[in-house]
């Protein structure tokens, strides 16, 4: 039973607590255009490191790993697949880009999903672009090493049409406006899961359809902040809360709301993340900072002050020294030469906590 089936929506009731979430997520939202106003620098290198941050954690969600200097290698397209895991990760770093450039050009069909599935496979050696031929039961092996199953999507000769009337029925909804695009999204990506209408790459395609829609529906916050990375921060909740919503599905007795709430709270997360690092701009204190440590945390390999000071032109050499030093003394950085072509290198991730500088 299709989650925007008439029958089916009929029947919902949206609860106050997400009424309130869509509420303060558009509250956010309005404040977008503000933010590229006021540090266009400081987006760009957010963007970057969201897509290194996104294309990682969506593919560590599939068991799918890379290096890390091999995988920022990857993502700025500086380096070619060695293996079939790279494979997939510049797969989905080709989608992930599509949808960042093109995405008010990109018409939200079946076909289009085939397309993006395809570009997502094209590294990999696999079957791409095709709805799945055989079937493919969702399972999980218990710590007793037993098999038990979760789920059982739509048969692979349902697949084409289940996919058909889905994206139909997504369109329809959206040009009535009767529906908030916020509560359309979560609907239409649990439907997609429950049909798993490919072999493989179905948790991707989700996650980048995800991101597809809300920028089509003006919420551009998986540009900046990795959408994919608070998923994979909260892998546990992510599965459950699919599990939850698509028992029953079949029979259209699901429940979608835990799934809906699921993903609107990620979307909201991701927003007051977004408006914390710019939370002070307005008081001119720490967004100099912020550049610096985004731009560390998007090099790709070892980087000199050169290299920091082309990223981020607003901030002084100085500053961007002592961000260096502070890094160093927390061990979160290390200094590989002296000199005036002294190079750095990361040892972790430099964006989440960081003591002792502040902007000059």
């Amino acid at each position: 039973m299709n989650s925007l089936a008439p029958i089916y929506v009929e029947k919902i009731v949206v609860p106050q607590r997400l009424v309130s979430t869509i509420r303060q997520i558009g509250e956010h939202k309005g404040k977008q255009e503000l933010y590229k106003q006021q540090a266009p620098e400081m987006l760009e290198n957010l963007r970057r490191v969201a897509m290194i941050q996104s294309t990682e954690s969506s593919n560590r969600l599939e068991g799918i790993v890379a290096d890390e200097k091999r995988l920022r290698a990857l993502v700025a397209e500086k380096t070619a697949p060695a293996n079939r895991s790279e494979a997939e990760i510049a797969g989905y770093r080709d989608v992930l880009n599509t949808i960042h450039a093109s995405y008010d050009h990109i018409p939200f069909s079946d076909n289009v999903v085939l397309q993006l599935h395809r570009d997502l496979m094209k590294y990999a050696g696999k079957e791409g672009g095709r709805w799945k031929s055989v079937a493919n039961e969702i399972t999980e092996i218990l710590p007793d090493g037993n098999k038990h199953v979760r789920f059982v999507p739509v048969a692979p000769h349902q697949t084409a049409e289940a996919m058909r009337v889905l994206h139909d029925r997504y369109n329809e909804l959206t040009r009535r406006q009767e529906w908030d695009p916020l509560l359309l999204i979560p609907f239409y990506v649990l439907d997609f899961l429950c049909i798993h209408p490919f072999l493989d790459g179905n948790g991707r395609m989700a996650r980048l359809l995800t991101v597809l829609l809300l920028y089509q529906n003006g919420y551009e916050v998986g540009r900046y902040i990795s959408l994919e990375r608070i998923v994979e921060q909260s892998k546990e909740s992510y599965y459950d809360t699919l599990y939850v919503a698509s028992q029953g599905w079949h029979e259209g007795r699901h429940d979608i709301l835990p799934w809906t709430e699921y993903l609107l709270g990620t979307i909201l997360a991701a927003y007051r993340e977004f408006e914390g690092r710019f939370g002070r701009i307005s008081s001119g204190v720490g967004s100099k900072t912020d550049m610096v440590l985004n731009a560390i945390d998007g090099m790709v390999a070892d980087f000199g002050i050169a290299d920091l000071e082309r990223a981020c032109p607003l901030v002084s050499r100085d500053m961007i020294r002592h961000v260096l030093v502070t890094l160093r003394n927390e061990e979160k950085i290390e200094n590989l030469s002296k000199g005036k072509y002294a190079k750095w290198r990361k040892l972790k991730a430099v964006t989440n906590k960081f003591n002792g500088a502040t902007d000059a």
